[in-house]
């Protein structure tokens, strides 16, 4: 992972390592893309066998139903992209439907962002200040929710309508061919050794294992705390911020990451909870550019139409938000998280909502 590193050093600078010193990290990226293209083909194998539980034991049968199903399992599994990913097998198997896919994909995000409040937990629990720690989980949960909520309706509009599935799947676009010659013997051995649910389990875990292996070969960045003060004035421009959290997101392929790193950059005080409601909005849009990915690998056209769709909404919305109205949205965010953390009781209620309310979409 990205390290930061917060301590005090005049005239320091930001350093990157030498290449000498991070040989490994391109095979490890090499090594992360293979992994993740190979975990999505398992996922589509063993996808259909688990259509029974899907369907008929959660009943996920629409949007409603797929989003509390990919809320939960988000948090089951701390990480977003493998659900969105499982969504696309499930779509391409026919165990959900399109409106179904699209739930989970939206709940994929709200599940995601909670990994954020789980690390502000951590830092309450290794004596740091309760305050600082879970401002910036809270105000990861709200903006993604917020945002998502508002962009559901224009979604359902594309995802029902088809309105980005017109378009024929590019042949470019169709790499089945030369990646199934060479993942076909792995993931035959896989269906022959397992029943075809644990290839499906055994295809998310090597995905989220693609996740670590990406983690892994990123370029170690160290930021000396002296001369943040440089960039001091990009970080209240909305749209540097936004730019740059979509940057960040799209370059380590996990939103867990980008916005993980908020917790301790606040507690150093390299940034502050108002500076980055823009820089999360960001990192919301393109997180889904390896789900993206796992659409185009499959070949399903509806796959590629219901991720487009989640981009695009979350894209006008945000557009709008930062054109219209942001300085209104962003205190009321932070006043919303003020008012969450006011007392334990209020904290408490808000913790057992985020739990409950997937529970009640799924189970209704």
């Amino acid at each position: 992972m990205i390290e930061i590193v917060g301590r005090v050093a005049t005239g320091s600078k930001v350093t990157m390592p030498k290449l000498r010193d991070g040989w490994h990290k391109p095979p490890l990226f090499l090594l992360s893309l293979l992994t993740f293209v190979l975990g999505i083909y398992l996922m589509k194998e063993g996808a259909g066998a688990l259509g029974p539980l899907v369907r008929d034991r959660f009943q996920v049968t629409g949007f409603a139903d797929g989003l509390g199903f990919g809320w939960l399992m988000s948090y089951a599994i701390m990480s977003g992209s493998p659900v969105a990913g499982a969504a696309m097998a499930f779509l391409d198997a026919g165990v959900v439907d399109r409106l179904g896919a699209y739930g989970m994909v939206v709940g994929s995000r709200f599940g995601a962002s909670f990994i954020v409040l789980f690390i502000g937990f951590v830092y309450v629990l290794r004596g740091r200040d309760r305050s600082t720690s879970l401002s910036m989980g809270l105000l990861s949960l709200l903006v993604a929710a917020s945002v998502q909520v508002l962009a559901i309706p224009m979604g359902l509009w594309l995802v029902a309508g088809a309105h980005l599935e017109r378009w024929p799947v590019p042949a470019g676009a169709r790499l089945d061919d030369g990646l199934r010659r060479a993942f076909g013997p792995l993931v035959a051995a896989a269906s022959a050794a397992l029943p075809d649910w644990g290839v499906f389990v055994l295809g998310l875990a090597v995905i989220f294992g693609s996740f670590k292996l990406f983690d892994l070969s990123l370029p170690q960045l160290s930021i000396k705390q002296s001369r943040v003060g440089r960039v001091g004035a990009l970080v209240y421009r909305p749209w540097v911020m936004f730019l740059l959290g979509a940057g960040v997101t799209l370059i380590s392929m996990s939103v867990s990451i980008s916005l993980g790193l908020l917790v301790p950059l606040g507690q150093r005080g390299l940034v502050r909870r108002e500076n980055v409601v823009p820089y999360m909005m960001g990192a919301n849009v393109s997180t889904f550019i390896d789900t993206l990915l796992a659409a185009i690998l499959i070949g399903n056209a509806g796959a590629m139409g219901v991720v487009a769709a989640e981009m695009l909404s979350l894209s006008v919305v945000s557009t709008i938000l930062l054109l219209f109205g942001f300085a209104r949205f962003e205190r009321w965010l932070l006043a919303a998280v003020d008012g969450i953390l006011a007392s334990p009781r209020n904290l408490a209620a808000f913790m057992v909502a985020i739990f409950a309310l997937p529970l009640v979409l799924l189970l209704t």
